[in-house]
């Protein structure tokens, strides 16, 4: 099946959050020419501050996104404010259709990241990023020495609440319903002074506070609750592509951000990454360097050359091997 390209990259990054930025600024440094499909706001954009950034800690997350954009402008680089809605396989290349228009390039990019599913307590979602938050390094420190609640039963709810413990003495595990914890969970949580609330919650309420309203009639108010939210891909296109997914539901990669498609590759929180601004940063550079060793590889081969590997070398057009 063929389908008409009105342009043509070296190329392609879906997505525009930190690993498809400095992932896109790797590849326009290295003189491609790419094009960025930005599929909206970043994952973080109702958190007040992202911090553990560095030099910009504290930094209002779309803030950090209009930075990361505006420093694409010296180089080959197209943004366009729009997902990717099909890609198709042909040759060599990669078709993608976002809107009416088909764009096509030999590499591809992904960096779509993935959606929090929050659990279904009425007032939960209009506090995420306020007064709930994912994870304690970025909004731990703001709520540091302040009583805090953790929404979270088993393993989850027992790890994250001796985590949030290094940021406050004041913490409560609320379960909303049976605690699923094991004896030994309820005994570390009895030991570290994390008290364990299993009334189910009806719903969550509150301004630069959050209140938990419980079936009964108490209340219980904190200045900020913590929970790990379940998580499902911001994109069907990397599976439908025939990217390999692991039993978490995340791209599975190698080191270098390569999938099991040859000629794709993925960053960031989408494959299992560590969830953090820095990290995605990070796995955006490995990935988008890597795509520009295999056009440079490639080129080189063209001509009738090739780089010698020593022997320790990896392949530099091999994709991730999925048994």
């Amino acid at each position: 099946m063929s389908a008409p390209a009105d342009r043509t990259f070296d190329a392609i990054v879906l997505g525009a959050g930190p690993a498809g930025l400095n992932a896109a600024l790797a590849l326009g440094g290295a003189t491609r020419r790419v094009l960025l499909l930005d599929g909206g706001p970043p994952r973080n954009a109702r958190a007040e501050e992202a911090h553990g950034v560095f030099t910009r800690d504290g930094i209002v997350p779309v803030r950090l996104k209009d930075i990361g954009l505006r420093d694409l402008g010296r180089y080959d680089v197209t943004v366009l404010d729009t997902p990717a809605r099909e890609i198709r396989a042909i040759g060599d290349d990669f078709h993608v259709r976002h809107e009416h228009t088909w764009s096509v390039a030999p590499r591809l990019l992904f960096a779509t990241g993935v959606q929090d599913i929050l659990p279904r307590i009425p007032g939960l979602r209009e506090r995420w990023g306020h007064t709930v938050h994912h994870c304690p390094y970025c909004d731990g420190w703001p709520n540091r020495d302040a009583p805090l609640g953790i929404l979270g039963r088993h393993q989850e709810g027992h790890h994250l609440a001796l985590t949030v413990r290094a940021w406050t003495d004041h913490v409560v595990l609320f379960t909303d319903g049976p605690d699923e914890l094991s004896d030994e969970q309820r005994e570390d949580l009895r030991r570290v002074g994390v008290p364990v609330v299993d009334t189910p919650i009806l719903r969550v309420s509150g301004q630069d506070s959050v209140t938990l309203h419980f079936r009964g009639g108490e209340r219980h108010t904190l200045d900020a609750l913590f929970l790990n939210p379940a998580q499902r891909q911001n994109s069907l296109l990397p599976e439908l592509l025939g990217c390999a997914m692991n039993d978490k539901g995340r791209v599975v990669v190698n080191e270098h951000g390569m999938t099991s498609v040859r000629g794709v590759w993925a960053a960031g929180d989408m494959t299992g990454a560590p969830q953090y601004v820095m990290s995605a940063a990070s796995t955006g550079l490995i990935a988008g360097i890597s795509l520009n060793t295999t056009l440079i590889h490639a080129a080189v081969r063209n001509l009738g050359a090739a780089f010698t590997k020593s022997d320790d070398e990896a392949g530099d057009t091999q994709p991730v091997n999925v048994q």
